[in-house]
């Protein structure tokens, strides 16, 4: 692997939810799964949020949404991304997501979807994937 530093997650709670129960929790989930995680703290713009993911070099952002607003907070995110060429960053949502609107988040470009109660396991799983997936891609490019 040519890339060993720890994958650098972003944890943000964009728009006006106050509840950070859960973020914390999978933010010191991430943490004792070997990863570096900076949390933007409540009450994000997408703007700030995108602003922190440049400056800190994240590998990866999550998005902690109970505001019911997940559709177009992810669709701002991931146009704001593109335009901070920053489009290959997976972004991962989780809160209290309706089922059906997962695949919904998928189209978008969301890279996972986790409902409120899921396996901290499964989101350090799913999260480690994606960024060692990203990395195994970019080293690619960079030797072809």
């Amino acid at each position: 692997m040519g890339n060993s530093r720890p994958i650098r997650v972003l944890i943000a709670k964009p728009g006006l939810d106050g509840h950070d129960r859960g973020a914390k929790v999978v933010a010191l989930a991430l943490r004792d799964a070997g990863m570096e995680v900076i949390y933007t703290g409540l009450h994000r713009t997408i703007a700030e949020i995108v602003a922190a993911a440049v400056q800190e070099d994240v590998d990866a952002i999550g998005l902690s949404i109970l505001s019911g607003a997940h559709l177009p907070l992810s669709e701002k995110l991931l146009a704001q991304l593109r335009a901070a060429d920053l489009a290959d960053v997976p972004v991962f949502v989780g809160g209290n997501i309706p089922q059906r609107d997962h695949a919904k988040l998928r189209a978008l470009g969301i890279a996972g979807v986790f409902a409120t109660g899921a396996e901290l396991s499964e989101i350090a799983r799913a999260v480690r994937e994606a960024v060692e997936g990203n990395r195994t891609r970019m080293n690619a490019d960079e030797h072809r």
